[in-house]
């Protein structure tokens, strides 16, 4: 069995560290130097030659992230690595996933081809926007699912006045897994959005009223379809609301969004490090679930035995 070696990129060190202490190995000598001009060279410190070589690196902006991903790549499959897997927690540009419109990229794919051709032989990540986009590589992918953090965090609460709501109709599916599992009603709010990260209108589908609603969300980005949603929640009666959110982007006004909004409580997992802390948001590590995807990668076990049943 190939040797197993684990790099961090820059700027999700934070992350890595706590996966290799899970997984029981230290991190390994990487580093990232950069010409005058910002261009940038990695630089790995030790023979990765005939390893099994695992990459940690969000590709949460700036652009650099994705860049120095596809350069540690590169570097490992010149250095004639056995076995290179990107593990990416948060999947950068996966928003865009399908020509919506005329003449734009579906830049999900171009992210997936570069990957790919840098020399990565296997991806891991967590909570894609669309499960598609796992259909736009032509090498193994491991998806994992937030529910494995969230569930059990879920359990130690009282749910006997929960509902579950989608913050819009795209949502549907993450939502309804939470209220299947937890044997509890669904609602959904369908949002009308006229530009990008505006959300104009939002109608509650279902009955919300005297009930504690918990929101089930992938991307909290401005935060503004969350803050949209818990208004309307409220305004229809509920009694609280909080939302489950996987990739904290948090950018513009989030911060000011969230503390200002009807939400009670935000829970997010680490896959991108918070800018500050706000007491509405709660934070659940994913570097265990990471850790054990790995080992079981690297052990050729099941990943599906990491899902929460």
């Amino acid at each position: 069995m190939l040797d197993v070696k684990l790099f961090s990129g820059s700027k999700s060190k934070y992350l890595a560290t706590q996966i290799s202490d899970h997984y029981g190995d230290e991190l390994g000598s990487i580093e990232v130097k950069k010409f005058s001009d910002g261009e940038m060279q990695t630089i790995i410190n030790e023979s990765v030659r005939g390893s099994y070589v695992f990459f940690i690196q969000s590709t949460f902006a700036p652009a650099d992230n994705l860049l120095e991903m596809l350069l540690m790549i590169d570097s490992a499959k010149r250095a004639s690595a056995g076995y290179i897997t990107a593990v990416i927690p948060y999947f950068g540009y996966a928003r865009q996933d399908r020509k919506d419109k005329p003449r734009v990229p579906i830049s999900a794919k171009l992210i997936a081809d570069l990957i790919q051709a840098a020399g990565a032989n296997r991806i891991m990540t967590m909570d894609f926007h669309a499960d598609q986009i796992q259909g736009f590589f032509d090498i193994p992918v491991d998806h994992l699912k937030s529910e494995a953090i969230f569930i059990p965090f879920l359990k130690d609460r009282n749910l006997d006045n929960v509902i579950f709501a989608s913050p819009d109709v795209g949502g549907v599916k993450r939502a309804r897994n939470f209220a299947k599992y937890f044997e509890r009603d669904l609602v959904i709010c369908d949002k009308e959005r006229r530009i990008a990260n505006e959300v104009a209108n939002i109608t509650v589908i279902g009955e919300v009223k005297g009930k504690d609603v918990i929101m089930v969300d992938d991307i909290c980005d401005t935060a503004g379809t969350l803050c949209k949603a818990a208004e309307a929640l409220v305004a229809k009666g509920a009694k609280s609301v909080s939302a489950l959110c996987t990739h904290p982007v948090l950018s513009g006004k989030a911060y000011e969004n969230i503390e200002n909004s009807q939400l009670t409580e935000l829970i997010v997992s680490d896959t991108i490090p918070l800018k500050k802390s706000l007491k509405k948001i709660t934070v659940l590590s994913c570097s265990k679930l990471f850790a054990r995807a790995i080992r079981n990668t690297h052990e050729y076990k099941s990943i599906a035995a990491l899902f929460v049943d």
